[in-house]
């Protein structure tokens, strides 16, 4: 029996003044996925790296410049800080929707245990002292 395949968003909402991408479902299911959450789990080898996850920091002030479709499978998203390398498949989309809370916590103790920030500026900050 082969797996069901990831459901397919029937409504993509781009909301450039709130900086987040909206995804609505046939089951009812709808997600708000903000800039900076997609733009930290990118799916582009310059975040996932070659099997060691890359720690994205700074990211707080990113937004959302375009989504394109890429064939049926998957968006292209790019963002206003220039990326836009890596394809967002359905499958991938609809994981970072379920799995959005413990994600961004995940994230977010990173950048605890690393001593890094959100905030481009704290690095800046940081680098000067």
């Amino acid at each position: 029996m082969s797996p069901t395949p990831a459901p397919i968003p029937n409504a993509i909402n781009l909301h450039k003044a709130s900086k987040t991408l909206t995804l609505k479902y046939p089951s009812g299911e709808q997600y708000h996925l903000p800039a900076e959450f997609l733009r930290v789990h990118s799916p582009s080898a310059e975040v996932q790296g070659h099997g060691n996850r890359i720690l994205q920091v700074g990211k707080i002030n990113v937004g959302l410049s375009k989504i394109e479709p890429a064939g049926q499978y998957a968006l292209k998203i790019t963002f206003d800080d220039g990326h836009d390398s890596g394809l967002f498949t359905w499958e991938y989309l609809y994981q970072l929707g379920a799995r959005q809370e413990a994600l961004w916590a995940d994230y977010l103790q990173e950048l605890k245990k690393a001593g890094k920030s959100r905030d481009p500026s704290e690095s800046i900050v940081k680098l000067m002292l």
